[in-house]
């Protein structure tokens, strides 16, 4: 089983997330991750989706999203050099006593404190799945109140 990374340019269209997402389920792919935006086109979004599968059952999904009326390209990233990243936004339980110790972490991760609470942090970290991973297993003693992450969005490097 490898992890995909697939880009959907799609039509800014109601229900089409919807559909795509649902191709993915009756196909017993599981999604990891999907992020869906504005892309560099007016009236289309881009989808980002991780999954992870065998490629013969990705390759399937790959011509069953064509038949979808609104998806107009599909990439694997996979296999390509590719620039990922994702948010998490991480509140974190912070006395001031501990607060010197919790900033030691936020700054070997470059992440930054965003918000500043009476007995709480607020950090968010952007990067690739493994560093959000990695902050987060080390903020989990401080005790993690609250956690969103955005998912992972991603663009092929260079000029392909």
């Amino acid at each position: 089983m490898i992890r995909h990374t697939i880009s959907i340019l799609v039509n800014d269209q109601p229900g089409v997330l919807q559909r795509v997402s649902g191709l993915f389920g009756r196909r017993g792919f599981n999604i990891e991750s999907i992020t869906v935006g504005q892309s560099e086109e007016e009236g289309l979004s881009r989808m980002v989706i991780v999954t992870i599968g065998d490629d013969k059952t990705l390759e399937q999904i790959e011509k069953q999203l064509y038949k979808i009326i609104d998806v107009i390209k599909v990439v694997d990233f996979s296999l390509k050099p590719m620039v990922a990243r994702e948010l998490a936004l991480i509140k974190v339980k912070a006395e001031p006593s501990e607060r010197p110790e919790i900033m030691g972490v936020v700054e070997t991760f470059r992440a930054s404190v965003v918000d500043i609470g009476p007995s709480s942090l607020m950090v968010q970290v952007v990067g690739d799945t493994d560093k959000i991973d990695a902050m987060i297993e080390l903020l989990k003693p401080y005790g993690i109140r609250e956690l969103s992450r955005t998912g992972v969005t991603a663009l092929v490097r260079g000029n392909v």
